[in-house]
C-alpha cells in the first residue's frame, strides 16, 4: 500500500538566543536577527513520515513550509533525510500570521497538492508553544485527527486503519483512525535521522527562486545554471497566496486576532538562600514554613 504523505514543517527562530532585537514594533518576531533552525519536534514528524515510506514501498513523502525565501532550507534538509519534493508558501501577505491564518494556509496549499492520505507535522512549534496549527489544518480539511502521537504503529492496507501510540498525562495509550488523517508528534517521539551523504550530492543545490535572486541581484552569474533546466528537482517550488487561490483577507496580520505585545527572556535568580541538614528539626521547619505560604498543602 504505497501512501501520499505531507510533512508539515517550520523553519523557527532559535528561542535559545533571544535578545532585545526579538521583536518588531508590530508585534511580530523580528526573525533576520535570530538564529533559524528546523522546527525540532517537525523534524521527528519527519522521521514517522520517513519511516512510513520504508514500510511502504512507493510512497511518497511532500515537505509543505510557510515562510520567507530562506525557508527553502527547510526543504533541502527534509530532501536530504529522505523526502521526496517540497513546497514553500512565500509571500508578503503571509508575514505575520498567527496560528489561525498559518492554518488557514496551509489547508489551501494541501487542497492544491491534492489531500493526500497523512498528514503531519510536529506538536507545536518551539516560538510559539501553542500546539494548535496541526489540529486547525484538521478541522479546515475536515479530517480525523490523532494528536500528541509517540510512534505510528501500523497502517493496514484495504482498512486504511491507522495505529499509532500517543503520549498523555500519566502514561500512553494506543488509538486508531481512518485515512485520511492528520497527525501531530511529539518531542519525545524517535529523533530524525541524520542527512543521507547521497542525498546530499544530489540535492545540496536545489534553490527556490528568491534564492536564486539573491545570488545574482547584483549581477552575478546563477552558479550551475544549467542544471536547474537540466533537473527539475532541483528548483523549489515557491508559491505565493494567489497559486493557492487563497483568500488575502484570511492570511498574515490581516487574517490574524491573536497580537503580541512584548517577548522577554526572563532569567530567574534566587534573593536568598537556606542549608537544610537531614535533622528531624530542620526537615520539619521546612515543612512549616512552605505550609505557610502555601508551597504545599
Amino acid at each position: 500500500m504505497s501512501l501520499k504523505i505531507v510533512v508539515l514543517a517550520k523553519q523557527v527562530p532559535d528561542t535559545r538566543n533571544v535578545g532585545k532585537d526579538a521583536m518588531k514594533a508590530d508585534g511580530t518576531i523580528n526573525r533576520a536577527a535570530l538564529p533559524a533552525i528546523f522546527n525540532p519536534e517537525d523534524l521527528h514528524a519527519l522521521e514517522q513520515a520517513l519511516r512510513l515510506k520504508d514500510a511502504h514501498p512507493g510512497s511518497t513523502v511532500t515537505l509543505l513550509t510557510m515562510g520567507p525565501g530562506r525557508a527553502a532550507e527547510i526543504i533541502r534538509e527534509g530532501l536530504y533525510r529522505g523526502a521526496d519534493n517540497g513546497y514553500l508558501l512565500t509571500d508578503r501577505a503571509f508575514a505575520g500570521a498567527d496560528t489561525l491564518a498559518t492554518s488557514y494556509a496551509l489547508a489551501t496549499a494541501i487542497r492544491k497538492i491534492g489531500k493526500p492520505d497523512i498528514i503531519i507535522g510536529g506538536r507545536q512549534a518551539i516560538d510559539g508553544d501553542t500546539a494548535q496549527v496541526g489540529p486547525q489544518v484538521a478541522e479546515k480539511l475536515g479530517l480525523t485527527q490523532i494528536t500528541y502521537t509517540e510512534e505510528i504503529l501500523n497502517v493496514e492496507e484495504g482498512t486504511g486503519r491507522i495505529v499509532a501510540k500517543r503520549h498523555i498525562d500519566g502514561g500512553v495509550e494506543t488509538v486508531e483512525g481512518k485515512l485520511p488523517i492528520v497527525i501531530t508528534v511529539n518531542g519525545s517521539a524517535a529523533p530524525c535521522r541524520p542527512r543521507n551523504a547521497k542525498l546530499v550530492q544530489k540535492y545540496k543545490r536545489a534553490l527556490g527562486a528568491q534564492e536564486k535572486a539573491a545570488i545574482t541581484k547584483e549581477g552575478a552569474a546563477l552558479p550551475y545554471a544549467g542544471l536547474y533546466d537540466e533537473r527539475p528537482y532541483l528548483n523549489i517550488a515557491e508559491w505565493s497566496v494567489a497559486d493557492v487561490d487563497g483568500d488575502v483577507k484570511q492570511c498574515g496580520l490581516s487574517g490574524s486576532p491573536t497580537k503580541v505585545k512584548a517577548i522577554e527572556n526572563i532569567s530567574f535568580q534566587a534573593k536568598e538562600s537556606r542549608t537544610l541538614t537531614g535533622s528531624d528539626a530542620d526537615v520539619e521547619s521546612l515543612i512549616v514554613e512552605l505550609l505557610a505560604n502555601h508551597t504545599i498543602g
